[in-house]
């Protein structure tokens, strides 16, 4: 009888009521005697849902309960490996229940298989019970390390883009692989010796970059900058064919403007990167620079001083706008309606109605080129905006009543408005492809300007039915521009040298501007005239397509692949001729080297930098009201008289339109890496409020 009372209390559950053997019962009290209510020992707080629940409540599985938060670590640990255990197996007695209904008797063999012959769990189930722990852990704290991320974001006012950062989900990942403890480095562990860490790796990165130089020869790139106190920012950067690595930022704010301070500040660079592995600098075309690069060439021999490509055609659309009085009165009408409805928000919100949420203006990197991207976007807006002044809702607003209003309806609803921006875009649209191809990291732009500032040309006159009068001026323009400023012997020789025009049968061969162009480069850049006489034969062979140059494989990759990767491929019994072919402010010059590196290694902004422009004015200008004289504007005379009458409008396709767009893409980027390294100067400088970061970064998002 004793054996059975035993028995029979050996059965029972360890949770029935009067035995308490469950190890959950030694951190919780019964409240009602029945196991349905427990008091935690360490927070005070009452589970329901009996043991079971209790032991989640302290192992902090937030399954149908709170996590204690004060339970001592070891008896966390402790619970979390009793309810994952009780998990585990409890998965497993489903799956073989599962197995003896299918199989009958042969699910013996696999209970076996999973228990072993004596019915006792495999070592080998532990990892799972592991598995087990870390989706029960991680099904709990989603939600909540999800929104501790956004606060972070939210209180150090980071942009929302940087969590698309590669980077970021790789700091993501790496905490998550490092476990419960870690401890983010100190303020001086990130601010030096992590620094320094990554500045020792950048340097190896760009290690294999210097040696390319070597072989191929480079171009520095001048970058300069003001931010909003006026301070002037140049930033050195090295182009090659593998790449462009940023060398570093100077504070050129206490540098007089001379052209011998300017002089002394490319000179050092060139010995920084070496006069031998330089084949040119690139700068504005300022006057400073423009003289310092003279007394550049006359100090290094062998090297080039080359104008902005980018600049010069800017300064192209500057004259335009200055010699063309249809630019200049189109220019002046299209920025009144832009600065009228931008000026009041209760019509930016009509407009983004009838516009489907687009703008009107397109900020580029200088106010010229804004002022054709913007006469883009009103083109391609134009039915929109049409709509918008002939409908109701604008007639019977406060602005279609009013004098100033009705004068900006008028222009609206005037057809020669539209065929003037018309007209302003055949002549804008080709050069914007040019200034896209000198202003992109697509593909070397040496190589191709000299026959695209020709196409340009070729277009502009196609866009006019070769009607001379209508496109003499505009040629007379570009011409000046390239004559004066932007036509090198570099791009002569590199447009002679370029394997997707050479070959071709409209290729200028016997151009005499072409031919000097290239022996004028070899002199300078070669002055062993031993190694020139080489160079001479080589090139024979280049010219008629000889030897490795003569193989199908060369023959059909003109096209295909760039010339500098052609040259590298197939120029290898010409050595000589394929080596010449290829053309506190410490602080934060450490960090501005790690981050610019970083980014064109990834590939996160572009190759080509767009440099500097003299006396830019703000893009205000299209946003903020300056008084035109709308009266007078309206007085002119069609200005398409001196056209065709019978030449119709090209459609947006045939501006090439997209191209603009594509130009405003980039230009935005480059205006936001600016803002960018200018709030890095003021974070390093510790001078900022939280309200402006705020604000700035608002901005970089928008």
């Amino acid at each position: 009888e004793l054996n059975r009372s035993a028995s029979a209390s050996s059965t029972r559950s360890k949770n029935a009521p009067g035995n308490r053997t469950d190890v959950g019962w030694k951190h919780g009290i019964d409240i009602n005697g029945n196991g349905k209510k427990v008091k935690c020992s360490y927070c005070s707080k009452t589970m329901s849902g009996g043991i079971f629940r209790f032991k989640h409540h302290l192992a902090g599985t937030r399954e149908d309960s709170e996590p204690c938060c004060s339970v001592p670590e070891e008896i966390r640990d402790l619970m979390i490996k009793i309810v994952a255990e009780a998990k585990q197996a409890s998965l497993k007695k489903r799956k073989l229940n599962i197995i003896d209904e299918d199989q009958g008797c042969e699910g013996l063999e696999e209970r076996q298989h999973i228990f072993g012959s004596k019915g006792k769990e495999k070592v080998g189930s532990r990892g799972a019970v592991q598995a087990t722990i870390n989706q029960m852990m991680k099904k709990g704290y989603k939600e909540e390390v999800d929104a501790q991320v956004a606060e972070f974001f939210y209180t150090s006012a980071i942009p929302f883009n940087v969590i698309k950062n590669p980077a970021f989900t790789k700091m993501c990942e790496m905490i998550g692989k490092y476990g419960a403890g870690y401890k983010p480095p100190s303020y001086h562990d990130i601010r030096e010796k992590l620094l320094k860490q990554a500045i020792d790796k950048t340097d190896l990165v760009l290690q294999e970059y210097k040696e390319e130089w070597k072989k191929t020869g480079c171009t520095i790139m001048s970058d300069g900058w003001t931010d909003k106190k006026r301070r002037s920012i140049c930033n050195f950067l090295v182009n090659s064919p593998k790449g462009t690595v940023f060398m570093y930022s100077l504070d050129t704010s206490d540098i007089s403007k001379t052209a011998d301070k300017v002089f002394k500040m490319l000179d050092d660079v060139v010995e920084l990167v070496g006069e031998e592995n330089v084949v040119q600098v690139v700068t504005d075309n300022a006057a400073n620079f423009k003289a310092a690069g003279e007394l550049l060439m006359q100090k290094r021999e062998h090297l080039y001083w080359t104008p902005c490509a980018a600049h010069c055609i800017d300064l192209s659309f500057e004259d335009f706008e200055k010699k063309l009085k249809v630019h200049e009165l189109t220019i002046k009408k299209g920025r009144k309606i832009t600065t009228y409805i931008y000026g009041r928000s209760m019509l930016i919100s009509m407009l983004k109605k009838f516009t489907k949420e687009r703008d009107l203006i397109r900020p580029g990197v200088t106010r010229f080129a804004t002022a054709y991207l913007t006469l883009g976007c009103l083109h391609e807006l134009k039915a929109s905006l049409l709509t918008m002044f002939s409908s109701e809702e604008w007639k019977t607003s406060k602005f279609g009543t009013s004098q100033e209003g009705k004068k900006v309806e008028n222009m609206i609803l005037d057809n020669r408005f539209w065929k003037n921006i018309s007209t302003c875009l055949k002549v804008a649209a080709p050069l914007m492809v040019v200034l896209r191809l000198v202003d992109s990291d697509a593909k070397p732009a040496m190589g191709f300007i000299y026959e695209e500032m020709d196409r340009a040309k070729e277009k502009i006159k196609n866009n006019f039915n070769h009607i001379k009068k209508s496109y003499e001026e505009v040629w007379k323009i570009i011409d000046a521009r390239w004559d004066n400023q932007l036509h090198r012997p570099l791009h002569a020789a590199a447009y002679y040298l370029n394997p997707q025009f050479h070959y071709e049968p409209e290729f200028r061969s016997d151009d005499p501007e072409v031919k000097e162009g290239l022996y004028t480069s070899m002199r300078r850049l070669v002055k062993d005239a031993a190694e020139r006489r080489i160079i001479n034969v080589q090139l024979v062979e280049y010219h008629f397509g000889r030897g490795a140059f003569a193989m199908d494989d060369a023959k059909e990759s003109r096209k295909t692949i760039l010339p500098g990767e052609w040259w590298e491929m197939f120029g290898y019994r010409t050595p000589e001729l394929k080596r010449r072919n290829h053309l506190h402010q410490k602080k934060m010059n450490d960090l501005l080297y790690v981050m610019y590196n970083l980014k064109l290694s990834n590939k996160q902004i572009r190759k080509t930098v767009a440099l500097p422009f003299d006396d830019i004015q703000s893009d205000d200008e299209w946003i903020t009201e300056e008084g035109d004289n709308i009266d007078e504007i309206d007085q002119v005379q069609d200005a398409n008289v001196h056209l065709n009458p019978a030449i119709t409008v090209p459609t947006l396709d045939a501006f090439d339109l997209e191209n603009l767009t594509l130009m405003s893409m980039w230009m935005k980027m480059k205006m936001k890496m600016e803002m960018m390294m200018e709030m890095m100067m003021e974070m390093m400088e510790e001078r900022i409020s939280l309200e402006d970061w705020t604000w700035k970064f608002e901005f970089l998002i928008i």
